[in-house]
């Protein structure tokens, strides 16, 4: 067994190391762990909802250790555009981090003609928050014969006055999985753009509308009360959400396999060190019972990452989606 002496060594030896990786010396490292006077979490999204939710829930966590005092703050607006652009010129010495979902970053640059912030140069990846998969249910306007996406794609066929279905937004995940469900499957799916998955949901209920493609948190309550019913959900395997429900791929729709995240970012030329202390703070938060719990609630997988895994799932998903979007022929700017 090794002494205390040289226990204490080989640590203060690693983090002089890592220190020095970063270009910064040991006095830097021991000034970076003084709190902040203030940590603000940025989400592009408004008060209620699931990026603010778990802004909330990780900023709980970061007040005293992190930072003597966390906030949130909502810059909703133009699908999440706002708050991104808004970290161009933001602190660099991790008081202002964004939480924002994948699509800002991976989808956007593909759709808008336009976009006025850089994906990769105006951020700096942090952690990872969560994951989720997708769901597409149909309502009371289906026959209750119609059970997997099979028997939906061919009732749209024999009526296809009624092949509807609808997203949370245009240009978004579930939008997608829509088009690309019905180019499988050979049929036109008309696309309808809510503000939001609840009022999609609802009108689902409601009858209003024939299926709806969303993240699968959104669809449980009703789901489980008999008011709707999955057809597939759209991971790589089935979901602790659903358990029942087969996925796309297990219904023959082998490419149909997506999943989204939320990622904690910086802003861009945030220094290394800062951006992992930032990292190691989120990744305690994300750790605690009550955030991984309270996220599940909200069908929500509560996951963290290295900045550098983060940046690699980025680049990855960006150009994934490159290839979809050009074969979808979808524009924001049409």
């Amino acid at each position: 067994m090794s002494s205390p002496n040289r226990r204490t060594f080989v640590r203060r030896s690693a983090a002089a190391a890592a220190l020095a990786a970063f270009g910064v010396s040991g006095r830097a490292g021991a000034q970076g762990t003084q709190p902040l006077d203030v940590v603000k979490i940025v989400t592009g999204f408004p008060p209620g909802g699931t990026t603010d939710t778990l802004s909330r829930r990780v900023a709980e966590h970061l007040r005293g250790g992190y930072a003597k005092t966390a906030l949130v703050e909502n810059k909703p607006g133009a699908g999440g555009q706002i708050a991104v652009q808004g970290m161009k010129g933001a602190a660099t010495d991790g008081s202002v981090l964004l939480l924002t979902p994948a699509s800002m970053l991976m989808i956007y640059p593909h759709i808008y003609k336009k976009l006025a912030y850089n994906a990769f140069t105006d951020v700096t990846a942090v952690s990872l928050g969560c994951v989720f998969d997708f769901g597409f249910c149909v309502g009371p306007a289906v026959p209750d014969s119609v059970k997997d996406i099979k028997g939906f794609l061919a009732w749209c066929k024999a009526n296809p006055d009624k092949a509807n279905y609808g997203s949370p937004a245009a240009g978004s995940v579930p939008h997608f999985i829509g088009v690309l469900l019905g180019q499988a499957g050979g049929v036109e799916l008309k696309h309808v753009s809510y503000r939001g998955s609840a009022p999609a949901v609802a009108d689902l209920v409601a009858g209003q509308i024939q299926a709806v493609s969303a993240p699968i948190g959104e669809f449980t309550q009703q789901a489980n009360a008999g008011k709707i019913r999955f057809l597939g959900v759209s991971g790589a395997t089935r979901s602790r959400f659903a358990p029942n429900v087969p996925t796309f791929a297990e219904q023959g729709y082998k490419d149909l396999v997506f999943s989204e995240w939320f990622g904690f970012f910086a802003p861009g030329g945030t220094p290394a060190p800062v951006v992992m202390r930032a990292n190691e703070a989120i990744r305690a938060a994300l750790a605690k019972k009550d955030v991984v719990d309270g996220l599940a609630v909200m069908g929500l997988e509560a996951k963290s990452s290295t900045p550098q895994e983060l940046a690699t799932l980025l680049k990855e998903s960006y150009d994934r989606w490159g290839p979809i979007v050009k074969k979808i022929g979808f524009s924001a700017d049409s």
